[in-house]
């Protein structure tokens, strides 16, 4: 496995992991407002989400060659989490509000993820062919 792969997975399983612990000190820890405790769940929804996003792209690009957009799309998604959801939930669990302006960029790299694993989708299918 190649060293950008096996960094997704571990990171995947690692980011996993922490919104499952994060999401239960929240429940049985923190004292939240309504409004905060449904962003903090939104955002290690999203969290969670994108762990399970990072291993189905591990495995496509075993099985169809990792190629460029695959491995932008895996960065993206790793930077996306740390700026979205791991910068809400150290805000409203931690209080570590000095990154706040950067949760913006966080959805934005999620986004883009999307479109570069669509595009590193769709060159893995024309690879194949030929």
């Amino acid at each position: 496995m190649i060293a950008g792969l096996r960094f997704f997975l571990v990171f995947a399983c690692a980011s996993a992991a922490l919104s499952i612990g994060a999401s239960a000190i929240a429940a049985h820890g923190l004292t939240l407002t309504a409004q905060d405790a449904q962003a903090l769940a939104w955002a290690l929804d999203l969290q969670r989400f994108h762990a399970l996003a990072l291993l189905v792209l591990v495995v496509l690009a075993r099985q169809g060659g990792p190629n460029a957009w695959t491995m932008v799309a895996g960065t993206l998604f790793v930077a996306g989490t740390l700026l979205f959801s791991l910068n809400i939930e150290l805000r409203l669990m931690y209080g570590i509000a000095y990154l706040r302006p950067l949760v913006p960029y966080g959805g934005m790299a999620l986004m883009a993820g999307w479109v570069a694993l669509a595009i590193g989708g769709w060159r893995m299918q024309q690879d194949h062919r030929a």
